[in-house]
């Protein structure tokens, strides 16, 4: 761990007992192939932690996991004062995880709007105001709604995958690297979005990337993966860049 100062309510290894999430002491894999060794991490309530690591280190595993697309093999899940280790992927979208997996999926051949709306009536049980409040974050979205999703840029795509798991009103957002081949205005338009998240929507973040400056702006807590385990990890505040960069250069 960091030598960041962490609260009395948390434990050894740094999870805390406030998180909204909390992976503790998770193996998991791919079929016969493991994948992650002991995976402790939290994220706190209305906050954003950070995890990062070089390419094939378990980060998206990790993701897969607490969504339920993978089963831990060890360990436990808790999504807000809950064991949701042996869920339904369904399941947990319902209790209110949302995931943008790397690859920005949509549907290529329905407009931007028939996107929003397939999410949404998926869940009949959700706001009908969820469309409107995911464009009021992406507005570069509002005049592409006829455009099917297959002719969107790289980086609209990636709005528009973050805009549909916004729909669903989650309490806790998984991104997968939303930066990765995203030209540079839009990487600050999704900052300025999941920064305005966090400010009014009262979501929780759990934000996978390798663009550490991005990482850092937007995190109070970070996490680094190697080798399918947590190396190091604690609050952002006063952190030095140059220590993760140090990390994730091994």
């Amino acid at each position: 761990m960091s030598a960041a100062t962490a609260p009395v309510d948390a434990t050894a290894d740094g999870l805390r007992s406030d998180d909204l999430l909390r992976v503790e002491a998770v193996d998991g894999g791919h079929g016969s192939t493991a994948v992650l060794f002991g995976v402790s991490l939290g994220v706190p309530r209305n906050g954003l932690c950070c995890l990062m690591g070089r390419n094939g280190v378990g980060k998206s595993t990790v993701l897969q996991t607490i969504v339920g697309l993978l089963k831990a093999r060890r360990g436990r899940v808790i999504f807000d004062g809950q064991d949701i280790t042996k869920l339904r992927p369904y399941d947990r979208a319902r209790a209110g995880i949302a995931f943008v997996p790397q690859g920005r999926d949509c549907f290529p051949q329905l407009t931007v709007m028939e996107n929003m709306r397939v999410v949404q009536e998926a869940r009949r049980d959700l706001p009908r105001s969820g469309i409107d409040d995911a464009l009021d974050l992406f507005p570069r979205l509002k005049d592409l709604l006829d455009r099917p999703a297959g002719f969107l840029s790289g980086g609209q795509m990636q709005q528009l995958a973050i805009a549909r798991a916004l729909v669903t009103q989650p309490k806790l957002l998984l991104l997968d690297e939303p930066t990765e081949g995203i030209q540079p205005s839009i990487i600050l338009e999704i900052e300025d979005a999941i920064a305005q998240l966090k400010r009014t929507a009262g979501l929780s973040i759990l934000l996978v990337e390798q663009y550490v400056d991005f990482a850092l702006r937007l995190a109070e807590r970070y996490a680094v993966m190697d080798g399918g385990r947590v190396v190091d990890a604690g609050d952002t505040a006063g952190l030095e860049d140059g220590h993760v960069r140090r990390l994730l250069a091994v």
